[in-house]
């Protein structure tokens, strides 16, 4: 168990954070992946984190994120949610600011609490790609 400090409390509190990019746009989503991952390393530092694990799936991102108990859930994943999503309109969109009524990443996330299944979900990130390849060759086939 790694234990972090904070002024005035001892934690231990990883998530992990599942989300998509609105209308799962996988050609547009492509192209971006091999910038996200710095992106969101940078993001999470931001919030006192560190992105422990993480995957850029074809349609999807995962995440296994400590965040310190003086930041909510919420309030992180919505942090690098929106923070990325500015930084891809003014990167890639040809945006010089931010902008309203667009959005790149879909409402919501899915979140769990990693505790002792912490190296579970580790290799389950770490493998998600071969796994879901390997689920779509059986759909083929049922």
């Amino acid at each position: 168990m790694n234990i972090s400090s904070l002024r005035h409390s001892s934690w231990d509190c990883k998530y992990h954070i599942v989300w998509i990019p609105k209308h799962r746009r996988k050609a547009l989503f492509v192209r971006l992946r091999k910038y996200l991952g710095e992106i969101f390393r940078d993001l999470a530092r931001q919030k006192e984190s560190q992105v422990l694990e993480g995957h850029l799936a074809a349609d999807h991102v995962h995440m296994l994120i400590p965040i310190p108990p003086k930041y909510a859930v919420a309030q992180a994943a919505g942090y690098i949610k929106g923070k990325s999503a500015i930084y891809i309109a003014r990167r890639f969109g040809g945006r010089r600011r931010s902008f309203r009524g667009e959005n790149f990443w879909a409402r919501g996330y899915c979140v769990t609490t990693a505790g002792k299944d912490e190296d579970l979900i580790r290799a389950y990130i770490r493998n998600q790609e071969t796994e879901d390849r390997e689920y779509d060759q059986r759909e083929l086939f049922d």
